[in-house]
């Protein structure tokens, strides 16, 4: 058996950028992995350590050297791969050469009651060193970095210049060449707490060596860095926010990190927190403390990467900066205060929302039209009617403050602060705030009805119009967010039972007419409900909903969110409590369906009728009926329950009766029974989806 040793290879360039080195690291491990499968050699476990300045395989006990193998491999029957005088023929050649083997090696041998000939091929053992080293190679040349860069004279690519390579099997010093860099046993440490080269004597040492020289690998960065937040937490009685994001990347910024407190002048709390944050987090990548009752402190955390010996120094630094940026936030706020936000309307003409579709303020005029139909619709008082016209005129023209041309991400938050210090209603002021909820997969929806009803026109507007213009989203492209859009869209209306979608899209597409957009209302209007046709199926698997059973709501013709998900939802859970009833139920109504005759009608008189004619016609009527009447009252699992008791009459029909008598009255009789059942479910669901195949 062959022994084992580590191997390491490390790739130190200049710092490279934070998200491409995450993604590079797991590309790494998996390219390793699949070269040592290729390759035959046995190994262990297979780690990647990343800093801003290297990326680093590990590979636990590498053999030495490959295994040989013996191998045994089937041809074709003999009877073909020999002439009559026993000469191998073309086949026999064929195989053999494919094989490394001359035809003279082939043996003929009995499998399955057949004679075959067979290729006998020993594979020597290979040294691990020259694999390793290739294997070496093709991983620096092979990572994929989405803006990769040359240097000096070389044409070879990486995410940053390459300045050494490492590359140790045990304490062996292997040889790797990429562009004009040939890799060693140096490494290099920390730029300010150990400059300069650091030896490795053999692969295992290395993790050593490095937190010797003032490095860490990204898992611990990470704990190091929680653990001096948590600290400070503690000490302080602060919160410190750090989102995903931003923590990942600050990882990547520092090789030896150190957790430090700085704090930002009194004056500045009097700008919104949240530009506050962005210039903090995105600017600098600092993270911003908060109180014990939630508010914003003066405080804010900076992952230093200096000697700990300046940290004062570092402090002192940081806040200057963070001075000068908050300063430009303050600036920019309180420009755009000495106008009100109304001011800012006819700056929008001259923003373009979509090149057919007109300016912003083109859409802000749809809005003011689309808006309070979303909310007359729903329900809503005069007064939030209203508001909602006013606030979807509003929505909009923060978009050319400056503070939201410099943190554009604040859009709607911004425009929310400017209305209330304009003195526009608090209802109008949260509706421009949070108009563009939701902006992603569980984030909240407005919470209220005038800002539900400027989101919802906001967001139908922008679907309505591309389709218009015949450019809905595709496989691979979807730049005004339609899909998320559509999604958002679905969400609220979830929450608005009483608004139709139908009646939304109507309107939208009636407001483009208006401002002179040519296009067929009708194809646009039928394209956009199915489109969220779409969502609403995708959205409805998502939730583990049977696909037949969303194929049979939707073919009722529902597309209004909270309609179709309580029908949905109401079917779903009465086929799981009573499968076959509704499996039988399902397979009558497919029958009935593919016998009837729809142009006969479906008036059928009582008298002069079979008794199981009179069963089914009297349970049609009261079915009829109750369904009316539950669906009037939302009540999908009633509307249910009365489809349900429709299945001894129609059973006893299909047994007792011939429908498609000899007497043509008879006959048309029967038929215009099957119509009357089939209406029956027409307006809950097509039950015909549901059919056994």
């Amino acid at each position: 058996m062959a022994e084992t040793r580590d191997f390491l290879f490390e790739i130190g360039s200049e710092e490279l950028p934070s998200a491409p080195l995450d993604k590079a690291a797991a590309q790494l491990a998996k390219l390793a992995e699949q070269g040592l499968k290729d390759a035959g050699l046995a190994h262990g476990k297979v780690s990647v350590l990343s800093t801003p300045r290297r990326l680093a395989l590990q590979v636990a006990d590498v053999a030495d050297a490959t295994e040989a193998v013996h191998q045994v491999f089937r041809g074709p029957a003999a009877a073909i791969a020999f002439d009559a005088d026993g000469n191998p023929t073309k086949a026999a050649q064929g195989f053999a050469r494919g094989k490394g083997v001359d035809p003279s090696a082939l043996v003929v041998r009995e499998d399955g009651g057949k004679e075959y000939v067979f290729a006998e091929v020993d594979v020597p053992a290979k040294p691990a060193q020259p694999l390793l080293e290739e294997l070496a190679a093709s991983l620096v040349a092979g990572l994929d970095w989405p803006r990769s860069q040359r240097w000096g004279s070389e044409h070879v690519r990486y995410g940053r210049p390459v300045r050494w390579m490492v590359c140790l099997f045990g304490p062996e010093e292997l040889k790797v060449t990429y562009g004009d860099v040939e890799s060693g046993r140096e490494t290099f440490g920390h730029r300010v707490l150990a400059p300069g080269a650091h030896e490795i004597e053999q692969a295992s040492d290395y993790e050593q060596v490095l937190e010797r020289a003032f490095v860490l690998g990204r898992d611990e960065r990470v704990r190091r860095i929680r653990e001096g937040i948590a600290q400070l937490e503690q000490e302080t009685g602060l919160t410190v926010e750090t989102p995903t994001g931003v923590f990942n990347e600050v990882v990547n910024l520092c090789e030896w990190p150190q957790v430090l407190l700085g704090h930002f002048d009194e004056e500045f709390l009097a700008v919104p927190h949240e530009i506050i944050c962005e210039s903090m987090l995105q600017h600098q990548r600092y993270f911003p403390t908060y109180d014990a009752n939630g508010d914003l402190t003066r405080g804010f955390v900076i992952v230093g990467n200096a000697d700990p010996a300046v940290a004062e120094t570092v402090v002192d630094g940081n806040e200057r900066v963070v001075r000068a940026r908050l300063d430009d936030a303050k600036f920019f706020f309180e420009e755009d205060l000495k106008a009100p936000l109304e001011a800012y309307l006819p700056q929008l003409e001259k923003v373009t929302f979509q090149e057919r579709l007109g300016s912003m303020a083109d859409k802000v005029r749809r809005l003011e039209q689309l808006a309070p139909v979303v909310a007359g619709e729903a329900n809503g008082t005069e007064d939030e009617v209203a508001m909602a016209a006013r606030a979807a005129k509003l929505a909009k023209a923060d978009l050319v403050t400056q503070a939201v041309v410099e943190f554009t991400s604040q859009q709607g938050v911004m425009g929310g602060y400017y209305a209330e210090a304009a003195g526009e209603p608090e209802e109008v002021a949260v509706a421009v705030r949070e108009h563009y909820r939701p902006r992603f997969a569980g984030d909240e929806l407005p919470s209220n009805l005038v800002g539900a009803s400027v989101a919802v026109a906001d967001k139908l507007d922008t679907i309505c119009g591309m389709f218009a213009i015949d450019e809905p989203p595709t496989g691979s492209s979807d730049p005004f967010a339609q899909r998320r859009s559509a999604i958002g869209v679905i969400h609220m209306l979830e929450g608005l039972p009483s608004v139709s979608l139908k009646d939304l899209v109507d309107a939208s597409l009636d407001a483009y007419a208006d401002q002179g957009l040519e296009f067929d209302h009708e194809d646009a209007a039928a394209r956009v409900l199915d489109f969220f046709a779409g969502r609403l199926t995708t959205m409805a698997r998502d939730e583990g909903i049977a696909p037949d059973t969303v194929a049979a709501v939707l073919a009722a013709g529902v597309v209004d969110p909270s309609e179709f998900f309580e029908r949905a939802r109401a079917l779903q859970k009465a086929r799981a409590e009573q499968p076959e009833l509704f499996e039988d139920l399902a397979t009558a109504y497919a029958r009935a369906a593919n016998l009837r005759d729809a142009e006969l009608g479906a008036e059928v008189s009582a008298e002069g009728l079979d008794e199981a004619e009179a069963e089914l016609l009297d349970a049609c009527d009261k079915g009829d009926r109750l369904v009316s009447e539950r669906l009037a009252a939302g009540d999908y699992a009633g509307a249910l329950e009365a489809l349900a008791a429709l299945r001894e009459p129609i059973d006893g029909f299909f047994e007792n009766v011939m429908i498609m008598d000899e007497d043509p009255a008879k006959r048309e009789r029967r038929l215009r029974l099957l119509n009357r059942f089939v209406a029956v479910f027409a307006d809950v669901a097509d039950f015909g989806a549901m059919a056994k195949k």
